[in-house]
């Protein structure tokens, strides 16, 4: 639960009841960090509707997208989504706890590719301070083989963490995993 007062599955109704049996049907549960959106229920359909685009992006791979999440969850200091994040990373990506503990410590010794580094790098850079990120560093992602939309998505991703982790932490939304 959290300090908001959220809708829990068991309560739901209407277009909360509608999205929560989308999301117990592709995660087997609502997790806690998507429940405190159910007060807005435009907002809780918006942010599963996000996470199905994200976690079925073309480009941008489970792993990267994990990763994202946990390194910018760990500049914004929220417990909940970096342990989520590793936990995914151990669980579904077969990470062992060394290798996450590793791309905690510098992302470069993560076992992404290089070429996945090199976007994670630009991503965290934007989200710890969006106006150094010039053209050099835009220019270094499309060498490295990404597109402007795949950058963007990236950055995107980045940076709708970043909020989430402000939701979270400031509902003091409790762990359920």
């Amino acid at each position: 639960m959290s300090i908001l007062q959220t809708v829990t599955p068991d309560h739901a109704t209407g277009e909360v009841a509608a999205t929560y049996a989308q999301i117990r049907e592709a995660w087997g549960g609502v997790p806690t960090a998507i429940q405190v959106f159910s007060p807005n229920p435009f907002l809780l359909k918006h942010q599963w509707e996000y996470y199905g685009n994200v976690m079925q992006h073309p480009a941008l791979s489970p792993a990267l997208t994990a990763c994202i999440r946990m390194l910018v969850s760990q500049a914004g200091q929220c417990a909940y989504c970096i342990d989520m994040n590793a936990g995914m990373l151990i669980n579904r990506m077969g990470w062992t706890p060394d290798q996450v503990a590793a791309t905690r410590a510098d992302f470069h010794d993560s076992p992404l590719s290089d070429k996945e580094k090199m976007l994670l790098g630009l991503v965290l850079k934007a989200t710890r301070d969006a106006n150094s990120v010039t053209q050099l560093d835009i220019d270094a992602a499309r060498s490295a083989g990404w597109g402007d939309d795949e950058i963007l998505d990236a950055v995107n991703h980045g940076a709708r963490m970043v909020a989430a982790d402000i939701v979270i932490n400031a509902f003091k939304v409790e762990r359920d995993f």
